[in-house]
């Protein structure tokens, strides 16, 4: 009887081992499936509507193609997409949203310049990072150490577009005519700066509210100033009427506006209005693969300026989480380091010291039947 309970003892203690062992190589070896999940903000509804819905589709694609590829170290990428409706108000609240009851560790975001310097401080106070895929306003480099953006500053487009209208287009009086937001007011800075630097004279400056629809009061004393061209700029909303304004008094002068006319809708509507008008846009390396991508997803092949900054955020953003996880700090220190190749928005993407991406390249866009292609 006492060697059968002593077996009996030994062979409980065994299973016990076996049994703990076991757990212990189950949980050592198990894998967390669970998805990680990101933020999204940008203008969903409303004003840029467009530009917003284009990039959601882009980063729609690039989540499917992360996941389909494993996911992040096996896990699954996930977006909450948030309206921001391209002003500081609702990107506020989006981003209040996902910081604090998603508690994301990560926020693609926001489109237009407004979107993000709402967001921002929120973001720093909270230490989440932030990569923007379209703000270009020259505010957003002192945004935060948490913000960044793989989207060029403004201070590139400006002075591309003043040595464009004084160099190419030989224009010495220009006026301009912009929108009041961050973005308006950036850009319009730094072309005043540049064309006048280069000689050039600014007969005119006019600016409005991004809700204001009726621009002939300012359209009217630009007109009196006699401009060679009207720098004009303006979001979508206000653009079809401005445009259609500017025919019906007769301001017969060349228009050049920034990257928010890189939204087909305005000049689908504003039809034979805008033959010839121009705009200045970042040239997308490869835009005809995404645009195939998009074709393949919405029925339309239509790349919109933000919408490769957009995808290939999902990409830079999975490539450093399989890396470092999903800390948001970890997270900020490995964007510092990032040189990320092989995108569709630029071949080489690295971010300076202020979050701002290296480099630029612009084209000028002319719209002709309708449709706006580069200028040859």
């Amino acid at each position: 009887m006492g060697k059968k309970i002593g077996w009996a003892v030994v062979i409980i203690i065994v299973v016990v081992l076996i049994v703990i062992l076991s757990g212990s190589k189950n949980q050592e070896g198990a894998t967390d499936k669970s998805p990680i999940t990101i933020g999204f903000v940008g203008p969903l509804n409303g004003d840029l509507a467009n530009l917003g819905l284009n990039a959601k589709s882009a980063v729609e694609i690039a989540v499917d193609e992360v996941n389909g590829a494993g996911g992040i170290n096996g896990r699954p990428l996930q977006v909450i997409y948030e309206d921001g409706k391209c002003n500081g108000a609702d990107a506020s609240q989006a981003g209040n949203k996902l910081i604090n009851v998603d508690h994301v560790p990560v926020i693609l975001g926001g489109a237009c310049s407004g979107e993000t310097l709402a967001i921002a401080p929120i973001a720093e106070q909270t230490k989440t990072t932030m990569l923007s895929y379209c703000s270009s306003a020259p505010k957003v480099t002192e945004a935060g150490d948490y913000i960044f953006r793989d989207y060029p500053s403004d201070t590139y487009q400006g002075s591309y577009g003043a040595k464009f209208v004084k160099e190419q287009l030989g224009k010495t009086k220009v006026a301009i005519l912009n929108v009041k937001t961050d973005w308006g007011d950036g850009i319009a800075g730094v072309f005043k700066k540049s064309f006048t630097e280069m000689g050039g004279t600014i007969v005119a400056e006019e600016s409005f509210e991004q809700t204001s629809h009726d621009l002939r009061a300012q359209l009217a004393k630009i007109k009196a100033a006699k401009p060679e061209l009207v720098y004009f700029l303006s979001y979508t909303d206000a653009s079809i009427p401005g445009l259609k304004q500017a025919a019906d008094m007769k301001l017969n002068v060349p228009m050049l506006g920034g990257d928010a006319w890189d939204d087909p809708k305005i000049w689908a509507d504003v039809g034979t209005i805008g033959e010839g008008a121009m705009y200045t846009v970042v040239s997308a390396a490869h835009g005809d693969t995404l645009g195939a991508k998009l074709k393949a997803k919405t029925g339309s092949e239509e790349v919109i300026a933000c919408t490769p900054g957009a995808y290939d955020g999902i990409y830079i953003l999975a490539d450093i989480m399989k890396k470092v996880g999903t800390d948001s700090t970890a997270i900020k220190n490995a964007l510092y380091q990032t040189n990320y190749k092989g995108g569709v928005s630029s071949d080489e993407i690295k971010f300076d010291i202020n979050g701002d991406v290296v480099g630029a390249n612009y084209v000028v866009k002319v719209v002709k039947a309708g449709m706006a292609a580069p200028m040859e």
